[in-house]
């Protein structure tokens, strides 16, 4: 199923904000179902367009690598809506790493966070030892992972080697079949994707 705009409401795709457009509410909750049933979804973040589900569902989390044609070695970012969302990963941290987190957050910045009680699955931190995470502002982000009661994944809209989409309208040309659910929403201010830092050696993966 994909989210279409209002016919009635004077709005184009590239015009529609989270706060404008016709009900978002109910974009949101459909988007919640869609996750909780096993589905992948689309929605804007803070620089580009992302594609999402359920972490812990494997089926989900391999589907949106088949998408992308991305290794799961390379593993995928976590988004939440809140620390409370990422409680076991926060719990065995310093309290210096913490309130790193909490300066940071939220906001367009990535974290790579030592998975000491093995909370997340390997199909999502890939080769790694660490889960990419990041505790977003924007709203519609926000809100899914709230409806959700969980954090989602979340992985730039685009296949290996291409450039992420930066539009509804390129996503519905290039993804509207192979995803369940379009949430309507515009991208936030961003320029580029959100930086990457490790937690433990603060060492930039990628800049932002």
């Amino acid at each position: 199923m994909t989210a279409t705009p209002d016919v009635n409401s004077g709005m184009t795709l590239e015009q529609a904000t989270p706060e404008t457009t016709p009900n978002n509410n109910l974009s949101t909750a459909q988007a919640a179902v869609t996750v909780h049933q096993g589905g992948v979804i689309a929605y804007p973040t803070e620089a580009v367009w992302g594609l999402g589900c359920d972490p812990w569902n494997r089926d989900a989390v391999y589907r949106i690598l088949d998408i992308k044609a991305r290794p799961v070695e390379k593993g995928m970012i976590l988004v939440a809506a809140s620390e409370a969302q990422i409680a076991p990963l926060l719990e065995p941290l310093t309290a210096t790493q913490r309130q790193a987190l909490s300066d940071s957050w939220p906001g367009p910045f990535t974290w790579l966070i030592p998975d000491i009680n093995h909370w997340v699955p390997d199909w999502v931190k890939g080769q790694f030892d660490t889960v990419a995470v990041r505790i977003s502002d924007h709203p519609v982000v926000q809100a899914l992972c709230e409806a959700a009661g969980h954090p989602l994944i979340s992985t730039s809209a685009n296949r290996a080697g291409e450039p992420p989409l930066l539009t509804e309208q390129s996503l519905h040309q290039h993804f509207g079949a192979e995803v369940d659910l379009i949430v309507p929403g515009k991208t936030g201010s961003q320029n580029t994707p959100s930086e990457i830092r490790d937690l433990r050696t603060g060492q930039v993966i990628r800049s932002g």
